[in-house]
């Protein structure tokens, strides 16, 4: 139940039903730390409503964040959609340059560090390395999933 940074609206709204004393059930927490796209959000808000544990007015308050994550996640997709429309060379290919930007810099870092007696980097700045390169990797890898997967279901 340790907040995240950046967690979804439903995951924070959540911890805070039961930081005010109100029993959830587990397997909410769970739902919400295994959303990875809409379709998890859709099974979340199953699981919402049929909890027994939580009262209306709880359930309409997750049901409500639940719907803010959702929308998020559309506008997200869309945007991308817009991107891949564009004639801009840069716009098509800013994941796969962030992507290689990023992985050229943790080798670099890896090697300099190796290499040199005394450099060391600021635990800030791998901390912020890391990561950037997780949601570089996953939103990169992760859209890429989930695009194939949409253009076969299509078909």
């Amino acid at each position: 139940m340790a907040k995240k940074k950046d967690g979804t609206a439903v995951g924070n709204a959540l911890r805070f039903l039961v930081n005010q004393g109100k029993k959830v059930a587990p397997q909410l927490f769970k739902l919400a730390g295994d959303i990875t796209g809409i379709d998890s959000l859709k099974n979340l808000g199953d699981a919402i409503k049929k909890d027994k544990q939580l009262s209306d007015i709880d359930k309409e308050l997750l049901l409500k964040e639940l719907s803010y994550d959702m929308q998020e996640m559309e506008e997200v997709t869309k945007r991308w959609q817009y991107d891949m429309l564009s004639d801009s060379y840069l716009s098509k290919n800013i994941r796969p340059l962030c992507l290689a930007f990023l992985t050229i810099s943790l080798f670099i870092y890896i090697i300099l560090d190796s290499s040199l007696n005394g450099f060391k980097i600021e635990d800030s700045w791998i901390d912020l390395l890391s990561s950037l390169l997780l949601l570089v990797y996953g939103g990169y890898f992760g859209a890429r999933t989930v695009e194939k997967v949409t253009k076969q279901i299509k078909k």
